[in-house]
């Protein structure tokens, strides 16, 4: 059994770009890593699904078994998705069990400013409706194990971070000591 970083927060503040440098440091130091990035899940799986309440929750529910099954199966899982609602990351919490959420704080103006894929920008011209974290709705985690400022952090802090938070949690010598992982 291994365990899941939940990264989440709105749309640019820097989920994606976390999850990858986190799988690759992982990676490099011996450890099975994989990433679940709910954009990529949504293009490759169910292309057409919308962003309504009900499919966002079918989404996360989806995301939350595959997730569930990696761990199970001794990989360290970094999932990189909004989750928008506090009772979804629950769900996911008391599903997986060993569960690290990581939540990503970022001022609105900079997502706006980085805007990886235009989302803000077609918002603000009001071609998409209910943006998460512009119009629509997004709650902030009222406890997560871990809260990265990511307008004022670099990438490798964040990395670091994390790492120091799951060694805390006694979370990466669990998986180290099974697999002879120096």
């Amino acid at each position: 059994m291994s365990f899941v970083i939940w990264l989440t927060g709105p749309s640019g503040a820097g989920k994606t770009t976390l999850a990858m440098a986190l799988a690759e440091k992982l990676q490099e130091m011996g450890c099975q890593a994989e990433v679940l990035d709910g954009d990529g899940i949504r293009s490759r799986l169910y292309p057409d699904l919308g962003f309504s309440k009900q499919e966002r929750e079918m989404h996360n529910r989806v995301v939350t078994e595959m997730a569930k099954l990696l761990a199970k199966n001794g990989v360290i899982t970094i999932v990189s998705v909004i989750a928008p609602y506090r009772a979804w990351r629950e769900y996911a919490r008391k599903e997986i069990g060993s569960f690290v959420e990581v939540y990503l704080r970022c001022p609105l103006e900079v997502r706006i400013e980085r805007d990886p894929k235009g989302l803000y920008a077609k918002a603000l011209k009001g071609e998409v409706k209910e943006l998460t974290g512009l119009d629509g709705e997004y709650e902030e985690p009222e406890s997560p194990e871990l809260i990265l400022d990511t307008d004022r952090m670099s990438v490798e802090e964040e990395v670091e971070e994390v790492l120091k938070k799951i060694k805390d949690l006694g979370l990466l010598d669990q998986i180290t000591q099974k697999s002879g992982v120096v």
